[in-house]
Parts: C-alpha cells; structure tokens; sequence
C-alpha cells in the first residue's frame, strides 16, 4: 500500500460529505450502512485520522484495510474498534466497487461528556489492537451486534427527548461489553492461531535471556515482545491474561526469576554480579523482585543448595 498523508476529520458531519452523504440526523452519533457506500471518494486510496470512535462491522469488503503497518484482507464478518487520533487507511482496486456490507457507529467524545461512559470507554483495551487483530463474528454474535447498532439508529430516527441520549449510551456500553466478550471468546477459540503466538512469545524470551541481550539492554520491553511477535502490546496481553492468566510482564518476569534461579544454583558468581548480568543496574531491585516472586531472597535461595 502506499505512503499517503492522513485527511483528519474532526467532525462527523465531515465524514458524511467525505463519502457524498446527507449530513447526518445527529451532529455527535451516527449509523453507516455500507451498502450505501459504492466507491471511496475519486476511486483513490485514502488514509484517515478520524477524531471521534468507529465501531465498524464489516463483511465481503473488496479491498484492503491499513492500521498501522498492518494489512488485514477482509474476507469474513469483523468487528473492529478504532479510537479518536489513530491512522488507518483503505485501499481498493481502480473502478472497483465497494459491495462489502455491514454497519459502523460513529461516536464523537463529545456525545459521552458528562456521563460515565466517557471514563469507562477508556478500559477498552481493544481500541489500541491492530486492524489485522480485528475481531471475528460467528453468525449469532453478528446478529447481537448489528441489532444493537440497529437499536442506536432506530433512537435517533425517533423524536429527540430527554431520554434519547440516556438510551443510546446504553445502547453503546451493551456494544462494547459483547466486544469484550467476543474478544475473550475469541482468544480461547483460536487455539492454533493464538498457540503459535505462546510458543514464539516463549522462543523469543528464551533467546533474549540466553543471549547478552539483558546484560546490554536489560530486561526486554512490553513494547518490544508485542513488536516481535507483530501484535498490540494490549492485544498481547489480553491474550496471555485469558489463556495464561498472567500479563506480558508476568511472563517477562517469571523468565527473569528461572534465568536467576539457574545462576544461583549453578555459578559462583555473587548475587550483585547475577544482579547485573540479568541487565539491573542496583542489585537491590533484583533483591526485591526475587523475594515478591519467590518469598525468599536470593541469597536465602543459594543457601538453600547447601
């Protein structure tokens, strides 16, 4: 795909007259259907910021998606979650027509102000996943999904009362707990998929800790695990918390404490040097990490082999 500048869209209102449509019935919230979009605006690829949230479920899209620096080709029904600043991209064949259908909920932070889901929406880790970590409908949470969408619609078609705002953030906040749900769903059902990610995750820390790395780099990043393995640093960890019941740093952490363990029982090497060569700078950190991980310090540790 190519390099494009991003086109920032601060209103919805202006994604409408992007896309040739009506302005939409509400300033702050609005319902696409896809079948109503026949070609991206000149038939060029485009790339977008958009400053509000897209909640997006998508089937039969010819064409290719960019978050990122990944590809997603959509072949199957997704939903995807996309925050107010981040950068994606569309990209589809000259002349070709879109006929992908499904709906997408555009939402300005501005229709939250004042009510509690302008703080909650933020533990949403999903919104931070890749698009190429989209999330994969089964035909009856399709339907879930796009009867809620349909429900939020259905409320701004209606009369405008005190009432209506009340009910589309319901609406909104039942959406996004089906997404968590799915995604833990998700996370357990693609077994194969989602072992490989544990056996690289494990291939890579090995590497890391049996090479020099720690000694010149010190221990390896949240941020650099998620990087190796091509995913989210969220998405990563939700995956590790639902299969493993432990985070990235969990992980990082109980790799650190094995590597220690071995040097202490196997080296003569005293615990400041062990401290350093596993990439800490004060022995007195690895003193305390050791103790929380093992209830026993280092030192009580080597003793414990004479």
């Amino acid at each position: 795909m190519t390099s494009l500048q991003p086109q920032r869209l601060k209103t919805i209102s202006e994604y409408h007259q992007l896309m040739g449509f009506l302005k939409p019935e509400h300033p702050l919230i609005s319902v696409i259907n896809f079948e109503f979009i026949k070609r991206l605006p000149r038939n060029e690829s485009i790339s977008l910021v958009f400053d509000f949230y897209s909640i997006a479920l998508k089937r039969n899209f010819n064409g290719k998606m960019k978050y990122g620096q990944q590809e997603y080709d959509f072949d199957e029904g997704v939903l995807l979650f996309i925050a107010p600043g981040q950068v994606f991209g569309i990209e589809v064949d000259k002349d070709s027509l879109l006929k992908h259908s499904g709906w997408m909920v555009l939402v300005h932070p501005d229709f939250l102000w004042n009510t509690t889901l302008a703080k909650t929406i933020k533990r949403y880790e999903y919104f931070d996943y890749s698009v190429n970590e989209a999330l994969y409908l089964s035909d009856k949470e399709e339907a879930t999904i796009t009867n809620i969408i349909q429900n939020i619609e259905n409320e701004y078609h209606s009369n405008i009362d005190h009432f209506s705002q009340d009910v589309m953030i319901a609406q909104l906040e039942l959406l996004l707990t089906y997404g968590e749900r799915f995604y833990h769903r998700q996370f357990i059902t693609r077994k194969i998929t989602n072992h490989k990610i544990l056996t690289r995750l494990e291939d890579i820390l090995s590497e890391y800790f049996n090479g020099d790395s720690l000694a010149k780099r010190g221990l390896p990043t949240v941020q650099y695990i998620a990087e190796a393995l091509n995913v989210s640093p969220n998405y990563l960890s939700g995956l590790l918390k639902v299969l493993t019941g432990q985070s990235t740093q969990q992980h990082i952490h109980d790799k650190l404490i094995e590597k220690a363990k071995e040097k202490l029982s196997t080296t003569d090497l005293s615990v400041r040097e062990i401290a350093y060569e596993l990439g800490f700078e004060h022995p007195q950190s690895f003193n305390k990490l050791f103790k929380t991980k093992t209830n026993v310090s280092p030192l009580e540790f080597r003793q414990s082999f004479h």
